[in-house]
């Protein structure tokens, strides 16, 4: 079995590839928008993407199950719990397979048995992964939203997210349920959640990458409180406000998002070839610039040699001062000139001080020598 897990830092989101080496097919759970970095990392091992599936209808970002399960051709596994209102909109379109609570389907070797999980979202469902061709007991849980490490999901998004009211304790109530199928699991089994800390998904997510069932039994405050009503009032009491952007967030995912693969994908350029490609645009007018804005005189990738070579030297720029002292001067007047000037003979070299000058005259006429002769 090869597993990869993908986290974004800013959305503390994490989404798995599974694979069979053997049969080289793969799935994909709860892909983001990005969907490059599934292509690339199955092309990397050899894999295919035959699967793709995601635990619940999102809230905090844009789901990319459906662009993905197009551009490969995958199979599109939804789920069918949680009735009539949680439903995807999309699924039949689609022609997405539906998911119930104690179905299985395989990549390969790798078996998935699914969970309805509850209380997070109605629909919501865990993946129970085994590796059948090394055991037939279960390696891992992906979790989804439902149990995090350290956290369990808040149970609150429905009524303060998506303003359903009167529903936020019955979920709670619900998720103390579905939490025990969790408990219930061999210590071995991993735990492969959906988020991280900083996710607006829990209260006290922890930022380990990864847990197992057997620990999170004794750290978990959500799996070590036995008492019902005393995990309701502990679930409910000091959840954050969610963002305002997670109940049209929850429609674009429910109803589907719009697919990636119809926009146009721009040429990847290296960066020695954009200095060439704009100034061949700019030269063209395809580039037209924004009011006020004065692009650089020298574009990426061309070297101060390249910028300098075959190109004149511009003249001196006077100060504006220096510019009128000059101007008052006026030309010279050749009337007025004499001595060697007048004859056009060149000016005699000053020596370096007036005074040094005079000093060294003084001496020569003191010793009765002649004076230093200045050279021209």
């Amino acid at each position: 079995m090869f597993l990869r897990r993908f986290y974004d830092e800013g959305l503390a989101q994490a989404s798995y590839l599974i694979g069979c080496d053997g049969s080289g097919e793969a799935v994909v759970i709860d892909a983001n928008r990005d969907i490059a970095q599934y292509l690339s990392a199955a092309a990397a091992e050899r894999l295919r993407i035959t699967r793709v599936t995601e635990t619940h209808i999102h809230a905090d970002f844009v789901s990319g199950s459906r662009d993905l399960a197009r551009r490969t051709g995958a199979t599109l596994l939804l789920s069918a719990e949680g009735g009539r209102d949680w439903q995807y909109g999309f699924a039949a379109s689609d022609g997405a397979t539906l998911l119930h609570d104690g179905d299985a389907f395989h990549a390969g070797r790798v078996r998935f048995d699914v969970l309805h999980t509850p209380g997070h979202t109605p629909e919501h469902l865990a993946f129970l992964v085994t590796d059948l061709a090394t055991s037939d007991r279960p390696v891992g849980l992906l979790s989804g939203d439902c149990v995090f490490v350290g956290d369990v999901g808040r149970p609150d998004l429905l009524e303060r997210a998506a303003k359903v009211a009167n529903t936020m304790e019955a979920s709670a109530h619900t998720l103390f349920h579905s939490l025990t199928r969790v408990r219930d699991l061999p210590d071995f089994v991993q735990l492969w959640s959906g988020h991280g800390a900083g996710s607006a998904c829990g209260k006290a997510l922890g930022a380990l990458p990864q847990s197992t069932i057997g620990y999170e039994r004794v750290a978990n405050w959500g799996l070590t409180t036995l008492d019902e009503d005393a995990f309701v009032r502990e679930v409910l009491a000091g959840q954050p406000e969610p963002p305002a952007y997670f109940a049209e967030m929850k429609r674009i995912n429910r109803d589907g998002p719009p697919l990636l693969r119809e926009w146009p994908q721009p040429e990847r350029l290296e960066a020695r070839r954009l200095g060439s490609v704009l100034a061949r645009w700019r030269k063209s007018g395809s580039i037209a610039w924004p009011d006020g804005f004065r692009p650089r005189r020298s574009l990426p990738g061309r070297t101060p040699a390249a910028r300098s070579s075959g190109s004149r030297r511009r003249p001196r720029r006077r100060s504006p001062r220096r510019l009128r002292r000059v101007e008052s001067r006026g030309a010279p007047d050749r009337a007025r000139l004499s001595g060697r000037a007048a004859a056009g003979l060149p000016r005699r070299r000053r020596p370096r001080s007036r005074r040094a000058g005079c000093r060294a005259g003084r001496i020569a006429r003191r010793q009765g020598a002649a004076a230093p002769r200045l050279v021209p």
